[in-house]
């Protein structure tokens, strides 16, 4: 999948047809979450990936939220402040680079 490093969201979220393809069913999840988007207060399931790697570093029994992107959207989720609080973000705008370390 594709995730978008998003400073300014405070969980990772994945979209929901992502998850249904690796075999997450979100709409039967009993864990709920309120988040707050561009259009407003909104509701959705989370669940808990097997495992998630970005940057060279892996995490296993992830809990993401789930949630439908818009059909323009060119990433599969945003990768949040939960994921990367452990770590140092590093983003080189000259070299085109990033890092979590």
């Amino acid at each position: 999948m594709r995730l978008a490093v998003d400073t300014g969201a405070t969980v990772t979220l994945v979209g929901v047809t992502p998850l249904e393809l690796i075999g997450h069913e979100p709409s039967f999840s009993a864990s709920q979450t309120w988040i707050t988007t561009g259009s407003g207060e909104e509701l959705g399931p989370r669940v808990s990936v097997d495992c998630i790697k970005v940057l060279g570093h892996e995490r296993s029994n992830f809990p993401v939220l789930a949630h439908t992107l818009p059909l323009s959207t060119k990433v599969d989720g945003l990768l949040g402040l939960d994921y990367m609080r452990a770590h140092v973000l590093r983003i080189d705008f000259r070299q085109s680079a990033i890092s979590l370390t």
